[in-house]
């Protein structure tokens, strides 16, 4: 693959998040905690959070690929690839802050509860 939760105290992630490794273009790879996957029209896309060798995530960067499964094998690697289309891209991140906004405004009515 090309380049591209829950806080407590073991570095700043839920224990049980989910994560994927990415191989890199220079070689290297990234290990990333997938923060979801959105539907914007027919294409799901994949949001991933890459992380450092402790596990942390200092800069907040997401990354965002669009993200297949084979509906004929459910066991088979899911298929990411690049979003080269700007409007796109622009469609996905919109979507992506619509999932940060309803997230925080659940975290919000579970305080109040």
């Amino acid at each position: 693959m090309d380049k591209t939760g829950n806080q407590n105290a073991n570095n700043g992630y839920d224990a049980e998040e989910m994560t994927v490794e990415l191989d890199l273009e220079d070689g290297t790879s990234v290990t990333c905690a997938i923060v979801t996957i959105l539907s914007v029209g027919d294409q799901d896309y994949i949001a991933l959070l890459p992380l450092d060798e402790n596990g942390d995530n200092a800069d907040g960067e997401v990354w965002f690929y669009r993200y297949r499964e084979n509906p004929d094998d459910p066991n088979e690697e899911p298929e990411l690839s690049y979003i080269d289309d700007d409007e796109e891209y622009e469609a996905v991140t919109d979507a992506f802050d619509e999932y940060l906004d309803s997230a925080e405004f659940d975290e919000f009515v579970e305080e109040d509860d």
